[in-house]
């Protein structure tokens, strides 16, 4: 699954009126035994909400205050995430006769046309405070907290990542949130603003809208739904139009070619735009080619063999990815070690959606001709991105997961042919330096010249392995 998570709002969203429709409550229960977690992202204080709506227990998170407060309903533990206002301030406000509809553990509330007092006493009290808006309502909060600060820190909790986090929201305090979540929706009766900018707007409004976008979700993970805002750069055409991938690519994206070609550069860029984008990434590294970069975090040397619950832990974290550097592993030993991985890889992607890119550099070694790691393959891979001078050494049933091939070098077209059975038709030139030809399988039969975006960081192939005579045929 891609999405293993919903954020909603309340008010406007999920309530009309403050109630909650019992037809939305049961397209929560559906949602929870789905395994997908649910997490509620509202203005209001919490006590406030609980004696609204008695069904918080369906949440695995409840943020609160409008990001303010983090709220375990199943330990009812609750974690302050920004300071209280000074007593001075309330006092101000009230001996001006602001009216105050919420006063929380960091949360002043007020309505329009009260913003400009509430302003003024901020301002005179030199205070760093920011106002936001919702639909008549005004709340003070400390500045740089909203609801995606406050879904931030639900989400790291629960150890999951906004990239599989689908959000839900009505009103102008649900941008922040909204636009922090992968995939963005706004109900039929939200303000002009948030339709513009939400990746789905809802043909219904409020909770009806809300149980029409938990069946999609359930029906399908909202595979029809790829929003372009998280495409990563990866090349350019002849004609300087950007080529962009989803970071969520069905199948296996093949870099291909003989050494030297290039497609180790042209992978790293790739690497490096989806780990700048806060996409989790495990490098398993045969020859020990990659040092640390970005938020990576190497494993392992010529001496040590990392083990596979360091691994986990290294990627326990959703803001951390890593390099399995294997050159302490025996040749012989790799595809089974890497059988071992990938199985708690995988694992790890049911539950909670990551490592989103797992990349299989000299992917030759791993899953060499003679082997058939078909079981350990799910049926519906996706973004995976393997590395491999000759396709015809890899194993057909790796072969098979294979929709996308970047092929580098003189020999391109029948790199592509050789990888995927398909039958280029037409004159298609060779890649020149620093060119690749791309092939999907949305169109077996051509490819396009490209040109790969150089990486900001360097990487010299193979220099450890010279240096120490290991280098592997």
């Amino acid at each position: 699954m891609r999405y293993l998570a919903l954020a909603t709002d309340y008010d406007g969203t999920l309530a009309d009126g403050g109630g909650v429709a019992a037809s939305t409550i049961e397209a929560l229960e559906a949602l929870r035994k789905s395994s997908r977690f649910l997490i509620m992202v509202t203005g209001r204080l919490l006590e406030d909400l609980e004696s609204v709506f008695p069904h918080v227990e369906l949440f695995d998170s409840i943020v609160a205050e409008n990001g303010a407060i983090a709220y375990d309903p199943a330990k009812k533990e609750r974690v302050v995430l920004a300071p209280a206002p000074p007593p001075e301030l309330r006092n101000l406000l009230e001996a001006r006769g602001v009216p105050l509809e919420g006063v929380g553990h960091v949360i002043l509330a007020t309505r329009e046309p009260h913003e400009k007092a509430m302003l003024d006493a901020i301002r005179e009290l030199g205070l760093e405070m920011q106002l936001i808006f919702n639909k008549g309502a005004v709340m003070a909060l400390p500045s740089g907290v909203n609801k995606a600060t406050g879904l931030a820190a639900a989400l790291a909790t629960l150890k999951l990542s906004a990239h599989n986090t689908v959000g839900v929201g009505d009103g102008e305090n649900d941008h922040a949130f909204l636009a922090f979540c992968e995939c963005s929706a706004a109900t039929a009766n939200a303000v002009a603003s948030l339709k513009e900018r939400a990746d789905i707007v809802l043909q219904l409004p409020n909770g009806a809208g809300v149980t029409a976008l938990l069946a999609t979700l359930l029906e399908s993970d909202l595979r029809q739904v790829a929003p372009d805002r998280h495409r990563v750069p990866f090349a350019t055409a002849g004609d300087a139009r950007e080529i962009l991938f989803d970071p969520y690519l069905q199948g296996t994206l093949l870099f291909a070619g003989t050494s030297g070609g290039g497609k180790s550069t042209a992978a790293l860029g790739l690497i490096e735009r989806l780990m700048e984008r806060d996409y989790q990434v495990c490098i398993v590294d045969p020859e020990g080619d990659y040092e640390a970069f970005g938020n990576a975090i190497v494993l392992g040397d010529a001496a040590t063999v990392p083990t596979i619950e360091e691994i986990a832990g290294v990627l326990d974290p959703p803001d951390r990815s890593a390099i399995v550097n294997l050159l302490g592993v025996e040749m012989h030993d790799r595809p089974g070690f890497v059988d071992e991985l990938l199985a708690r890889l995988f694992a790890s992607r049911a539950q909670y959606g990551r490592p989103h890119w797992i990349v299989l550099d000299e992917a030759h070694h791993l899953f060499p001709r003679e082997r058939s790691p078909a079981a350990l393959l799910p049926r519906n891979v996706y973004s995976i991105l393997a590395i491999a001078a000759e396709p015809q050494s890899l194993s057909p049933a790796f072969l098979e997961s294979v929709s996308s091939v970047v092929a580098f070098g003189n020999d391109a077209v029948r790199t592509i042919e050789r990888a995927t059975g398909a039958t280029l038709s037409g004159k298609i030139a060779d890649p020149q330096a620093s060119q690749a030809l791309l092939w999907q399988s949305g169109a077996p039969k051509s490819a396009m010249l490209v040109e790969p975006l150089p990486p900001e960081s360097t990487k010299r192939r193979h220099r450890r392995k010279y240096a120490t005579g290991a280098l592997a045929p």
